[in-house]
């Protein structure tokens, strides 16, 4: 549900800040994920009423979580949304000034065919999360992609780099390869940040599927603090990038 998540904060946060309108930021979330809808049967609304109403209910900007077990990242609470948000692995929380509505993806499956997203509503807490700025982020990132490569690389000397996991480390160096685009208006670092984000996404993605043969106990300790540590600085990445629709221009 992240590509969910990010894409409705990334175009969201264009259509506040007039850089698209309502219906090309819907098209362009549900491209990436699917029919979507907004709360809980019988009061679900398709998503372009339900950011129509969010809007009048004066809706001021759209801010990224992605949580994992012990990292409530973008979450302040209360604590029945945080396990929520946990849970699904993202959520998408909507400031109106003084109060804000929580939104959790779930899949809305109908029939054989019908795939979706329904966002679920649920009480939050207004006050800003504990995120690193985007400059951090970067940094940070940056970091934990040098140290992680290393350590894979060296790790899976055993048997060889899985082919599919090279290629991956290979798209990092070409300026070609696209990870999660965000929308008109971001400031060019976000959209920097956020593409090599993905990236490496894909990365900690394709390494836990691949079968560690030939590694010792230690090795794959090495391995999976090497991906957690990347996919730490991965989500936070994300956060920040997807965040900064507001940031003050430098």
């Amino acid at each position: 549900m992240n590509d969910a998540a990010i894409a409705l904060v990334a175009w969201g946060n264009a259509w506040l800040t007039g850089n698209v309108g309502l219906d090309e930021a819907v098209d362009a979330v549900e491209r990436v994920a699917g029919p979507q809808l907004l709360g809980t049967a019988p009061a679900e609304a398709p998503l372009r009423r339900g950011l129509g109403d969010l809007r009048v209910g004066g809706l001021t900007g759209l801010r990224l979580a992605l949580p994992a077990p012990g990292d409530p990242l973008g979450l302040t609470g209360p604590p029945a949304f945080n396990a929520r948000a946990v849970d699904a692995g993202a959520a998408v929380v909507a400031a109106l000034g003084e109060r804000a509505i929580g939104l959790v993806p779930a899949e809305d499956r109908r029939g054989s065919s019908y795939v979706g997203v329904r966002w679920e509503p649920c009480d939050a807490a207004p006050s800003p999360p504990d995120v690193p700025s985007l400059a951090e982020a970067d940094r940070h990132l940056t970091l934990a992609m040098r140290d992680a490569t290393e350590a894979l690389l060296t790790v899976d000397d055993v048997d060889g780099v899985p082919p599919q996991v090279a290629d991956a480390l290979a798209d990092l160096r070409d300026p070609g390869q696209h990870g999660h685009p965000l929308a008109p208006g971001y400031p060019a670092r976000a959209h920097r940040v956020a593409a090599l984000a993905g990236r490496l996404s894909r990365v900690v993605a394709l390494a836990r599927r691949m079968e560690a043969r030939g590694l010792t106990s230690d090795a794959m300790h090495r391995r999976e603090q090497a991906l957690r540590m990347l996919d730490g600085a991965v989500r936070r990445a994300l956060v920040a990038a997807c965040n900064s629709a507001f940031d003050p221009v430098p």
